[in-house]
Order: C-alpha cells, then structure tokens, then sequence
C-alpha cells in the first residue's frame, strides 16, 4: 500500500515533571530528511529521536519539533550573584568619588548590570523523562503515518483510474496501427494512378514502399513494452514499502515509448490519441512525486 510524503502529526503528553508537545510535518523530497528542533536540555537525545521518526517515515522532508514545559512549581527560582553585584557596586562607587559626585549609589543599577540576577539553572534529568518523550513522538509519529497512508489510498485510486485510461487509449493506437498501412496503400495507389495516367504501376516498387512504410509505423514493440510497464505498475501499487522511486522510473519507461509511438506516427488519429496518453501520463507523473 502506497502512502504520500505529505502529513501532519501532533501529540502533548504530560506528568509530575512536565509537558511535552511534539509536533512533525512532512512535505515531497527525493530522499529521507529529518529536522529536529528540541529545547537544548535533551539534545543528548536528538539522534535517538531522529533514529525513531526515519524508521517509520522513509522518504520526504521531515521536520519535527519538540516543546517542554516544567510542571508548575519546579521553576527555577532568581538568584543574585552577590560577588560580582559587590563589584558593581564599588567600582561605581569609586566613580563617583573619583569625579566628586554626591549622588548615592541606586540599587537598580547595580541588579540591572548582566549576570547580578540569575536563574539558578537546574539542569533537566533527561533520563527522567526519556519514556515521556519517546511516547510523545511515537504518537506524533503514528498520527502523521496515519494521515500519509490515508493520502496514499487517495492517490492510489487516483493513478488506478488513470493508468486504465491510458490503457485504453492504447489499445486503440494499437487497433488503429494496422490500418493505416492499409489506408497508406490506398491513397498511394490512387496518386499512382493520377501521376501515371494509365500507364502500368509497378506492382514490385509499391510493394517496397508499403513494406517500408509499414515498418517505419510499426509499433508493436512499445505497446508490448507499455502492456508490461502497465502490469509492474499495477503490482508495485500494493506492494507494502516504499515505492515511490520505482513508479517514477517506471512513468519515465511508459513515456519513452509513448514518445516513440509518436515520433513514429504519421496518422492524424493515432497523434490524437498520442497526445491524450501524454497529457494523462503527466498527471499521474506529478500524482507518483508526492509517494513515498
């Protein structure tokens, strides 16, 4: 079962200690990219976290971030660093003596001078909330899977219903192939005749014309070949792992032969249906972009 490279996953989980918000989204790319933003206290964790979002999401651009919020009342609590506040402190004062102000000393300016008041930084146990966190993400992730595997059916039919009519339509090129060496030789007998006037056509010399002709329009090869591509199309669509590439490089295979069914088109009909085939062909090629 194909799945799309486009989603969204989010999931909160809280405890004694805290909150997490894990939230990861997915857009098309050609290979598996992960992008993780996580408060710096759990850093130790980022490979671990990337190593859990790639095993389940493939292939696409992958960005996942992580938010944590302390449970109310383990907030770190301001203190004053009274060492460097009583440095401040003296070096303003012997300012203010050096240059005869009598000015006294405001205790704003001195807490407002950087690191006087401080957080007391207490370090996150990542260990703590390990099992929280791995939760969170395995949710956030199941949740994007989910939306990317419900896509994929989406564009699964899409590209079943599409693929059908192409087929279609080459069935026809290949019912109408047949006819137009026959048609070819009626018109070019009737312009024989016209040039001619009556006089006798050569039966060996016309025979060698259709016989070219029928060769340089014979397409029966490409549609043996699209028949085929078709079939491994069909099959790589329930195929359960990721098949993006294989589908685009079998779109590329289905529209080199198209392309040379064309070239080697000289009917108005067939070129008709050439350019249908196309046209629905690059709808399926931008549907198959977005697999992944």
């Amino acid at each position: 079962m194909i799945k799309s490279m486009t989603g969204y996953g989010k999931s909160e989980t809280e405890s004694a200690l805290g909150k997490f918000t894990v939230e990861v989204r997915s857009v098309n790319h050609r290979y598996g990219e992960v992008s993780l933003r996580m408060p710096r206290g759990f850093l130790a964790l980022e490979n671990e976290i990337k190593r859990m979002i790639s095993s389940t999401l493939k292939r696409g651009k992958i960005d996942a971030y992580v938010q944590w919020e302390e449970a109310t009342g383990s907030s770190s609590v301001p203190q004053a660093d009274m060492e460097l506040a009583r440095g401040y402190a003296n070096l303003f004062q012997s300012i203010s003596s050096e240059l005869g102000l009598s000015e006294q000393l405001p205790l704003s300016l001195v807490i407002s001078q950087k690191g006087v008041l401080k957080e007391s930084s207490k370090s996150i146990d990542e260990t703590e909330c390990l099992l929280q966190l791995i939760e969170t993400v395995q949710v956030a992730v199941e949740a994007i899977d989910a939306m990317r595997t419900r896509e994929g059916e989406a564009l699964s039919t899409d590209l079943i219903v599409r693929r059908k009519q192409v087929a279609e339509w080459v069935d026809l090129v290949s019912a109408r192939s047949p006819l137009v060496v026959s048609e070819y030789h009626s018109k070019l007998k009737i312009r024989l005749e016209q040039l001619l006037d009556g006089a006798e056509i050569d039966a060996v010399r016309l025979a060698q014309e259709l016989a070219l002709m029928a060769d340089r329009c014979d397409v029966t090869e490409e549609i043996v070949r699209l028949n085929s591509h078709f079939k491994q199309f069909d099959e790589t669509l329930v195929i359960l792992e990721p098949v993006g590439r294989k589908l685009d490089f079998l779109m590329q295979e289905m529209n080199r032969e198209v392309n040379t069914i064309g070239s080697k088109s000289n009917d108005a009909e067939v070129t008709s249906l050439v350019i249908r085939i196309k046209a629905e062909m690059e709808k399926m090629r931008e549907q198959v972009q977005n697999i992944e």
